[in-house]
């Protein structure tokens, strides 16, 4: 018989993990739930440039045009645009789509068969254009700023190899992707089920504190869409030579994150409680 408040107690040996996504699963394209999911990374990628890359040449414009050092909003502010942005975005495309909002964090999620091939693939395609598109509002609205303080886009900034400017995207990557494999884990959400925890508030504060550290570097990528955005819209010979880093580094970054939240942690854990079910059974 159970005791009192034993159904409210969390038990390890009672968690079973959610099935993985299968590999490639055609029946997603005949929901509309999925359609309605990709138009939510669309529209939620195109916000999340437009409003931050604003940022961006607001400040330039601000401390091109006034002697006053301190005038805009910062490196600090730049980095509570795009904390921000994320923190609001995925609370509000969370129970659409996931709130993906970054082909590295959907790269990640498919290696830890979080979601099909399929729906990876879409996400990512609807990410850069919904990225491509909010760029270009920008520029719509501000050209003469837009071309005059570099469009938003990410370069490798002087002074820095090639190699540091790849470890930082990797790195930063890291720290984002953890973030939300740690903030969305299943089991910590039955484990911690008492403990209120908004997964969007840390997932934003990954994203800032990663801009405070690298957009001195390469300005911040650690999101594919937001790179391409820029880029495609910008134009520029730079941003396309320095074009690779912001792929191919958040994608590392992303995939060291699935393996070490997967295969390590979650592994560890499993090692762990089987080790105590066999003491137990001495």
């Amino acid at each position: 018989m159970a005791k009192e408040g034993e159904n409210s107690t969390f038990h390890a040996r009672d968690y079973v993990d959610p099935p993985p996504a299968p590999l490639i699963d055609a029946s997603e394209l005949k929901k509309w739930s999925f359609y309605r999911a990709l138009i939510a990374e669309f529209i939620a990628t195109m916000l999340f440039l437009y409003i931050t890359v604003l940022t961006v040449i607001g400040h330039k414009s601000q401390v091109a045009t006034s002697p006053d050092a301190c005038s805009g909003v910062g490196l600090l502010g730049i980095a509570w645009a795009f904390g921000g942005m994320i923190f609001i975005l995925v609370y509000c495309t969370a129970g659409i789509s996931g709130g993906h909002i970054n082909p590295a964090v959907t790269f990640g999620l498919f290696l830890a068969r979080k979601v099909s091939l399929i729906r990876a693939i879409a996400y990512m395609v609807a990410q850069s254009l919904g990225a491509i598109c909010g760029v270009g509002l920008v520029k719509a609205f501000q050209s003469a700023y837009y071309n005059r303080y570099g469009g938003g886009a990410n370069t490798l900034a002087d002074g820095y190899s090639t190699g540091t400017g790849l470890g930082a995207e990797i790195i930063g990557t890291f720290v984002l992707v953890y973030t939300v494999f740690s903030a969305t884990d299943p089991k910590r959400k039955a484990r911690d089920s008492h403990v209120p925890v908004l997964a969007p508030l840390p997932i934003g504060f990954a994203v800032f504190m990663v801009h405070l550290a690298t957009i001195p570097i390469t300005g911040t990528g650690i999101n594919p869409a937001r790179s391409i955005g820029a880029a495609v819209i910008f134009n520029n010979k730079k941003a396309w030579d320095d074009h690779w880093i912001f792929w191919v580094g958040p994608m590392i970054g992303a995939a060291i994150a699935a393996f070490y939240h997967q295969f390590i942690l979650r592994a560890g854990a499993a090692k762990a409680l089987g080790s105590f079910r066999s003491q137990t059974h001495v």
